[in-house]
């Protein structure tokens, strides 16, 4: 990550709410692909030494992303993205959530909203992440499995994707 770009994640145990802003020194247009292209969204989503693979994605509105993150022995966790609603390279919302590799959700692990929004910066991109959960618990548990450090590193991984375009 390039020390002058923003990185911001902030915790809201009030609003059951995690907000992540990070600034990426590439165009609009390409990291609003980095975000909605399947084939792009496997080569940094998942944190190394993990990997995203995408087995299904339909990127509009009613649309879903089914995907696993795989571990380095060969092991999957697989999730599931709805898109909920779709403003071309402004925003896009979708309901996540844990699943198994048919797409059903596991009702018995964490689910949240993630809206997040793209604008022009100074030095490229905005991009705001606002992830919200129905409980408390269902937010403390996600950061309790790594997911800032999770997250964190697979925007690494994006900053190093576009810097190689």
């Amino acid at each position: 990550m390039k020390r002058d770009l923003l990185m911001d994640f902030s915790v809201d145990k009030e609003n059951k709410a995690i907000s992540v802003k990070r600034e990426f020194a590439a165009a609009l247009p390409l990291v609003w692909e980095a975000y909605t292209k399947s084939e792009i969204l496997d080569q940094w989503w998942a944190p190394k030494p993990w990997r995203a693979r995408t087995k299904a994605m339909d990127f509009r509105e009613g649309g879903y992303w089914l995907y696993a993150m795989v571990g380095p022995g060969g092991e999957e966790h697989w999730a599931r993205a709805d898109y909920l609603k779709i403003d071309p390279h402004k925003s896009f919302s979708a309901r996540d959530g844990f699943a198994d590799e048919e797409g059903n959700l596991n009702r018995q692990m964490p689910q949240s909203r993630w809206d997040v929004a793209f604008s022009s910066a100074a030095v490229g991109t905005l991009v705001t992440n606002r992830i919200t959960f129905g409980d408390l618990q269902h937010l403390e548990q996600t950061l309790a499995m790594g997911f800032k450090e999770g997250f964190v590193a697979a925007l690494e991984n994006l900053d190093g994707w576009l810097s190689r375009r």
